[in-house]
């Protein structure tokens, strides 16, 4: 199972678990998908600012890392 996956099925039985399909009568595995897709989307709209800012869309987990150490002419991870 991807992570992605399993953090959906965590979300699903978290929104299960606390009962917060009943105020909306939507089953919970398809409002664990909208948050999914709600967190995929802000995602891009985070990349999408930060490149109109002129700034590197990449997550900071990213940019510190191998890729980072290349472009400076080093081999070494952080």
């Amino acid at each position: 199972m991807s992570e992605d996956n399993r953090f959906l099925k965590e979300l699903e039985s978290l929104i299960n678990r606390h009962s917060q399909e009943n105020a909306s009568n939507t089953p919970d595995f398809i409002l664990a998908q909208y948050v999914g897709n709600c967190l995929a989307s802000f995602s891009v709209a985070v990349q999408q600012r930060e490149t109109w800012h002129g700034r590197d869309p990449r997550p900071a987990h990213t940019r510190y890392g191998r890729e980072l150490n290349r472009q400076e002419g080093s081999d070494e991870t952080l």
